[in-house]
């Protein structure tokens, strides 16, 4: 009895372990056995587990785009602080752009993108970076206005 309590432990434990691997998934295929050494499959489950991690949408700022960086120098040229001819790279040049764009107008010289630079390029938010959104005042049209003892309308 002991010795089939123990089996059922771990045959439970592997098959845990087995689904917190994803070897169940629909997405893995069936693989023919004894193609593959033995412990070759902890390594190319975790190689899916890596590669499906990088498909997802990655968090924070993102990159401009070539054609927004294009923008970012035709706006420094006009402003005279870009001498050189728009490509959509951002390099060293355009960084350095930048940091005396940055500098003539009061902003910290970083040579990066930020919210204010882009403002007073006339390409952001003319309310980027300068306070918290205020909440609004008005009824909301999803909402029903409150009644006059202050109890919503149903």
């Amino acid at each position: 009895m002991r010795m089939n309590l123990q089996k059922a432990t771990h045959l439970a434990s592997s098959l845990l372990l087995a689904a917190g691997l994803g070897a169940f998934s629909p997405s893995v295929q069936a693989k023919p056995a004894g193609r593959k050494a033995a412990g070759s499959t902890a390594h190319s489950s975790s190689h899916k587990r890596q590669s499906s991690r990088s498909k997802r949408k990655e968090r924070g700022q993102q990159a401009p785009t070539p054609e927004r960086v294009t923008e970012i120098q035709q706006a420094l040229a006009k402003d005279g602080s870009y001498t050189g001819r728009p490509s959509g790279k951002w390099d060293e040049s355009t960084a350095e752009a930048m940091r005396k764009f940055q500098e003539a107008h009061g902003l910290s010289p970083t040579g990066k993108l930020d919210a204010r630079s882009l403002q007073q390029l006339g390409l952001g938010s003319p309310i980027a970076g300068v306070a918290r959104p205020l909440h609004s005042t008005t009824a909301s049209r999803l909402t029903a206005p409150p009644t006059q003892s202050g109890q919503p309308h149903h």
